[in-house]
């Protein structure tokens, strides 16, 4: 028996929410975060995106700036991009590809887990 068998190229992955979903909603899958493609329904079977350059909603105020390379996390309470990963609360998203500043609302972000 073969010890792994190609499924897909892994930008996608299927998604069955328990509540609907709209298009650009981040999800938290344990460790894996993606983001809905199209609105879903409550079960129905969909996709997240986890592979590409998304911008996210980022926490402002407070001095929160985010330079190219650093790491971005999600804060699934709050639903922004965040700067550390809050002992463990928050999942990493990826790394940042354009600066921004504590006034930005959004911080640009390559998707990788």
């Amino acid at each position: 028996m073969a010890q792994a068998t190609f499924i897909q190229d892994g930008k996608y992955v299927d998604h069955t929410p328990v509540g609907a979903l709209a298009s650009g909603d981040v999800v938290v899958q344990g460790d894996l975060v993606g983001v809905v493609v199209r609105p879903l329904a409550a079960g129905e079977v969909g996709a997240l995106v986890v592979d590409g350059v998304f911008d996210f909603a980022k926490e402002a105020g407070g001095g929160v700036t985010f330079a190219v390379g650093a790491i971005a996390y999600w804060d699934d309470t709050n639903n922004v991009a965040v700067a550390t990963d809050g002992a463990g609360a928050n999942k990493q998203i990826g790394k940042v590809v354009k600066a921004a500043a504590d006034a930005d609302a959004t911080v640009r972000v390559r998707l990788s887990q």
